[in-house]
């Protein structure tokens, strides 16, 4: 008789034990997919990581060197206080670092200050006496040449990171765009608008603290909701956050002065594969020059979420080995009992003159009749498993990354020049700049977000989990099959 009809009427003739064994199959077959699943999952999150994430190279002033020659000059003369000089980025300097391969887009930070004038601006108190802000007389100005309206020069508000976060937001008008430069356009908090009775298209004037302190005015096309996590400045000429207005990156550096014409306090690359990071840098170290500016990369949101998902996947990888090693041994021992009890069968088919392999072939076809089943099992309830153990892992593994961020983070200062930063920044091919304050917080902000694991059952998952259940099934027989090659049937059949 044929060993594959053999095994049928085998596992339809025994259905009490042939259902333990397809559950006994399942339940190995569910949890090594699951693993799988995630173990995949792990690489698909963190191949998104590089496009969604990124990684950036900042271009900013050489302060190292800026305080270095400022205490060369103190050494050499003392009869007047040495002052630390830093030189603007040129956007021509920018622009050579732009054209690299691999560099997706970059980001340049322009600020600057104004005092306003015919309206009043919103002043906080930080004293332990005053619990509130008030509003401040109109056209106050504030101490050492800074004003009381933080400008941020930009191309398009919506490249500002708290844009691009929703945690700030267009409530009325629009936002500033690229046909905005050139133009005194402004966009203002809602807050300031309230306390003044402001609406879009009503003018307001800006006075500038330096220079010829000449008087602007402003046409407001646009009002925003500020972040309700962002904080008020301390200290000489502290300002509110809503005293921050957006305006075209062109006026920003008008107000600034016209020796700040092409020019940026920083600039910020975004890198298309957070990989080459550090060949981007070597490449625009060559390009500039190191005793003016420097180059500083900060790929911790890509390498935050890059260590969560290699943790995830590495204990995908455990569940998987682990599952198929105890799968193996526990099949291994049914196989065994399963020889047991039909010695007198194998005793019959070895006196009949049935080889010995056709009789190890025979439950090596039933264990594979089983698997299929299991497999389809398998199939309907690993997505639902892989779910449920891929979102703890990730929710294990983010808390663990933010609570290092955190601890990390904690004591250190924003860098960047003084004064709320604008961003202008552009695509690589233009030299249009873009971006807004708040920029370097959106590295940390997406070092924290969790990662969601896309976990779909596919047909190469179920391709991959038949080889593996063929391997366990395999090994198991193989196992088992001892026995068989040992048994006489001659000595069967007497007992």
């Amino acid at each position: 008789m044929n060993f594959f009809k053999r095994a049928w009427l085998n596992l339809t003739a025994k259905k009490g034990r042939s259902i333990l064994l397809v559950l006994v199959t399942s339940a190995i077959m569910l949890f090594v997919l699951a693993g799988l699943l995630i173990r995949n999952a792990a690489d698909t999150a963190t191949s998104n990581a590089k496009k969604s994430v990124g990684a950036t190279v900042t271009l900013s002033a050489n302060r190292e060197a800026a305080f270095k020659k400022m205490r060369s000059s103190t050494s050499t003369s003392k009869s007047s206080r040495p002052k630390l000089t830093t030189s603007p980025v040129k956007l021509s300097d920018a622009n050579k670092i732009a054209k690299l391969s691999n560099v997706a887009s970059y980001n340049a930070t322009v600020s600057t200050s104004a005092n306003a004038k015919g309206f009043d601006t919103i002043s906080t108190s930080s004293s332990s006496s005053s619990t509130g802000g008030g509003m401040k007389s109109m056209g106050g100005s504030s101490s050492s040449g800074s004003g009381d309206i933080a400008i941020s020069g930009v191309t398009a508000t919506s490249s500002v990171s708290s844009f691009e976060s929703k945690s700030s937001k267009i409530t009325k008008g629009r936002g500033i765009t690229a046909s905005d430069e050139g133009t005194n356009n402004v966009v203002i908090e809602s807050e300031l608008a309230k306390e003044d009775s402001l609406s879009v298209g009503d003018t307001i004037k800006l006075k500038a603290t330096t220079g010829t302190k000449k008087t602007y005015t402003m046409k407001i096309v646009g009002i925003y909701k500020a972040s309700s996590s962002a904080s008020t400045q301390q200290g000489p000429g502290a300002t509110d956050p809503s005293n921050s207005v957006y305006t075209s990156y062109t006026f920003a550096n008008t107000v600034k002065g016209s020796k700040y014409k092409n020019t940026a306090d920083s600039v910020t690359f975004t890198i298309s594969d957070p990989a080459k990071v550090s060949s981007v840098k070597t490449a625009g170290n060559k390009l500039i020059s190191t005793s003016k500016y420097s180059l500083s990369t900060d790929d911790s949101s890509y390498q935050t979420v890059k260590a969560s998902m290699n943790n995830v996947k590495s204990f995908a990888d455990k569940i998987v080995w682990l599952v198929a090693i105890a799968g193996t041994i526990i099949l291994a021992l049914i196989v065994i009992l399963m020889i047991r009890e039909r010695r007198y069968e194998i005793g019959v088919l070895l006196s009949l003159g049935e080889s010995r392999w056709k009789i190890v072939a025979q439950f090596f076809v039933e264990m594979v009749m089983v698997l299929v089943v299991s497999i389809v099992i398998a199939g309907f309830g690993g997505k639902f498993v892989g779910n449920q153990l891929g979102q703890q892992l990730v929710s294990q593994q983010t808390t663990t990354a933010t609570t290092s961020s955190t601890t990390s983070t904690q004591g250190g200062q924003p860098g960047g020049g003084g004064a709320p930063g604008g961003t202008t920044g552009g695509s690589k091919p233009s030299g249009n700049m873009q971006g807004g304050p708040g920029s370097s917080s959106s590295s940390s902000a997406a070092s924290q977000k969790q990662t969601d694991l896309d976990i779909n059952v596919t047909v190469m998952d179920l391709v991959e989990l038949g080889g593996f259940g063929l391997a366990i099934m395999f090994l198991s027989i193989m196992l088992a099959s001892g026995g068989i090659l040992r048994l006489q049937p001659k000595k069967v059949l007497i007992d």
